[in-house]
Formats: C-alpha cells, structure tokens, sequence
C-alpha cells in the first residue's frame, strides 16, 4: 500500500517514523515550505522534511495546496492512502484523491477538542484525561468518520508539552494500527455523536495568554499549564512582560487586590488571584532569557 504522508512539526515527525520503521511503502511526504527564521533570517526546514531527507523519501512542498502542479505531482504518486499528521486543512481534491481515502490523526478524544489547539485546551479546561484519535477526513474540519482511539491520563501539574509528548508517542502507535487495519479492510467507521455537547480547541492568540487575576488561582494556573512551554501565559510586572512557565497554587486568602504581587526579593515571587496565589517558579523576563523565581529576583529590584 503506497502512502503519502502529510505533516510539519515534531509531533508529526514521530509518526512518520513509526511508519518507515513498521515497513510501509511511504512514497513521499508533503511539508509546510522553508520559513526565514532566527536573526539571520536563514531558511528552516520543518521537522519532517529535515526526517524525510535523512530517511530519503521524495519531499513536495507547496505553498498553496490547489496549485496545478502540486496536484499533478501527487496524482501521479497514485498513492492508496494519504495520512495527515499536524498539518494544514486540505481542500477536497487532495484529501478526496487516493481509493483508501485521507486519514488524520488528531490529538483529543474526537469529537471533543475539535480545532487547532487541542492540547493546549484541554489543559486549560482542566481536564483529567485526553487521548488521540484517527479519523477519515470529510469536508468540515475534525468530523470524519472515528477509527479508533486511545486515551491518555493528565496529571495535576502536566503541562501542554507534557501532554505533547505523551500523545505524540501513544498517535504513533495508533496510527501504525489504523493504517495495518486499513490496509487489511479490518474496521470500521463510525460517525461522531452529533449529540455531544462539544468542547472546541480554537487557535490560540496574543490576547488569550494574557492573564487576568480576577479569575480563580485554578483556572490561572490551568492556563499557565495549557500554555506552557508554548505560546506561554504571561503578566506585566514594571512595565515589562513576563511571561510564565510553571507555578503552584497557595490556597489562603490573598488580603491583597487581585493582580497584586508579594516576594520576599530572594526566593519567592506570587501573584494574587481572587481567591489564592499563583507562586511562581519558572519565568522568562522581557528582553532576558528564561530562568528560576531565584535567578530572576537576583537581578532585579521589584
């Protein structure tokens, strides 16, 4: 059975290789085009090509996914199967080309976290358990037809990349499974309960990271989890953002006003929420780089 496979980041990247390393026929991948990154502005290939090239697996990157020539290119690989791993919404004459359809592996329980940011709102929601989920791709975003799935715990202090790499390793596998099943016409497609009251994982922006004390000291710590390592929650503390990492939450009447801050100068720095403190323990400065509550209260005056 000849694939194609679709993704960009890390998480993709793992998928991939579950698949090489399982024996399919991947007969080319398809990744998001080279991006001027760093101060030099240097091209910088995604993770998946930078795999693609080492496994030598043809590489097609296009900028627009209906380009003439790109849709030339993959019908002529005449794959059986196109996979979909952390990649862009593909338009109906890509996802509709190959017999065995496109499949999508997705990081929730489908249908809920339906979105781009999955992860990262489940954590924010607070959730207690997540998983991944392989599904055949139809027009509207995140509701083909469910595969199968796998569920995965959260703890209590697991961040958004804890959860990451949790669910990049349990997909790889799953993925492997989905695609022996399909190859061997053993399973079964079944429709996403129309009934379920859906939590959706829209893309995350700027504003949504700022925090706001007024909200409780569990909910202000669950969006510094969900948002963690990236694109991270953040305050403003003399002017200046400061963006954080990791932090616990102290359970006692604050007796200060909601976004007011008390340290100690050396070890400790907390802000008040409405009804506790969030002590942080894992914070980046603006304009510095990212360090302990005790680094950062060295060089600084509060």
């Amino acid at each position: 059975m000849r694939i194609v496979f679709m993704g960009t980041p890390d998480f993709a990247v793992a998928s991939l290789a579950a698949l090489v390393n399982t024996g399919f026929e991947v007969a080319a991948v398809v990744t998001a085009a080279d991006k001027p990154a760093g101060r030099g502005q240097k091209l910088s290939e995604s993770a998946v090509k930078k795999y693609a090239i080492e496994q030598g697996l043809p590489v097609l990157q296009p900028i627009k996914l209906k380009d003439p020539e790109f849709i030339a290119a993959l019908k002529a690989i005449n794959a059986d199967l196109h996979v979909v791993v952390a990649f862009r919404m593909l338009p109906e004459m890509v996802w509709s080309m190959p017999p065995k359809g496109t499949i999508n592996l997705h990081g929730s329980l489908l249908p809920q976290y339906r979105g781009a940011a999955p992860i990262n709102h489940a954590i924010i929601n607070g959730e207690k358990e997540s998983g991944v989920t392989t599904f055949l791709l139809k027009q509207e975003i995140d509701t083909g037809d469910v595969i199968d799935s796998r569920k995965v715990s959260i703890a209590d202090d697991d961040t958004a990349g804890d959860l990451h790499d949790k669910l990049m390793v349990v997909g790889a596998d799953l993925l492997v499974d989905t695609v022996k099943a399909i190859e061997a016409g053993d399973y079964q497609e079944i429709p996403q309960d129309p009934a379920v009251e859906i939590k959706h994982a829209p893309k995350i922006f700027k504003d949504f990271c700022n925090i706001d004390w007024n909200q409780s000291a569990e909910t202000v710590y669950n969006l510094v989890r969900g948002l963690s390592p990236y694109p991270t929650a953040f305050t403003t503390l003399n002017d200046k953002n400061l963006k954080i990492f990791k932090a616990t939450v102290e359970h006692k009447e604050p007796g200060i006003a909601a976004g007011g801050f008390l340290s100690d100068g050396k070890t400790y720095l907390k802000f008040a929420t409405k009804d506790g403190f969030l002590k942080l323990t894992d914070l980046q400065y603006e304009g510095k780089k990212r360090m302990t509550v005790e680094e950062f209260l060295r060089g600084i005056r509060l």
